[in-house]
């Protein structure tokens, strides 16, 4: 396998436009390769400027984990700090867990922060959502977010090599007319639900507005939890 190592976007897409496998989340299918077999040419962004962005709102699809630190939401930070071990985080990186993992720990934090992925192709580099962006299996680039009022994260304990745990991220964001509204998303299984509902008048009304979406599908112990965090996060941004 030739690995390619670009330092421009453009350089970068002419790999792409040469058949490069992108290597983004090499660690969760490098037993796939070892088994069916490995790509001729394949492409890392660990030495693109882009992919590597960490900054207010930004953060590059090359990043490890363990780079993600005070710059981010609390949510980002907390989705990041739970993945795996330290060694884990220290090779796993923004755009492999997203696009290149079936977990994707990040994806509800970069949900309820309304994150736009940053998506590089052969011809082009444009901006679209996350929804697309996991559905196709795009090439992303990096993440760019509006800073929420606060954000939280929760991960439920989990044996190793059990279920996926269930995760429940929150956000609360001014919507520019002097109000504010909740986004909330949460990975349970495999799945991933994300809604956004007004703040209300509290807790209470929230977790109703809830109810009434998918989220009122969910396990009686994981609708406890989603209003916990619920509760948590209005909490604190009265305070702020």
């Amino acid at each position: 396998m030739l690995l390619r190592l670009p330092t421009s976007v453009s350089e970068a897409q002419e790999c792409l436009a040469e058949g490069a496998v992108p290597i983004g989340g090499a660690t969760l299918v490098w037993a796939t390769w070892q088994r069916d077999g490995f790509p001729e040419l394949a492409m890392s962004l660990r030495e693109l400027p882009e992919a590597n962005a960490v900054g207010r709102g930004t953060l590059g699809a090359a990043v490890v984990l363990h780079r993600i630190g005070r710059e981010a939401p609390e949510a980002l930070r907390g989705a990041a700090a739970g993945v795996g071990t330290g060694a884990v985080r220290r090779t796993a990186t923004v755009g492999g867990n997203i696009v290149g993992s079936t977990l994707r720990c990040l994806l509800p934090a970069a949900l309820v922060l309304d994150a736009r992925a940053t998506v590089l192709e052969s011809d082009r580099v444009y901006e679209t959502d996350l929804a697309e962006t996991v559905a196709k299996r795009h090439l992303l680039l990096g993440l760019r977010w509006r800073d929420p009022v606060v954000s939280g994260y929760h991960k439920a304990p989990a044996d190793a090599g059990g279920p996926p745990p269930f995760v429940v991220a929150t956000a609360v964001h001014a919507d520019g007319a002097g109000g504010r509204f909740l986004r909330v998303a949460a990975r349970d299984g495999y799945e991933v639900l994300s809604e956004s509902v007004p703040c209300g008048a509290g807790p209470d009304e929230a977790s109703h507005a809830l109810e009434r979406t998918e989220f009122g599908a969910l396990p009686a112990e994981a609708r406890a939890v989603v209003h916990r965090q619920v509760a948590d996060v209005l909490a604190r941004s009265a305070e702020g």
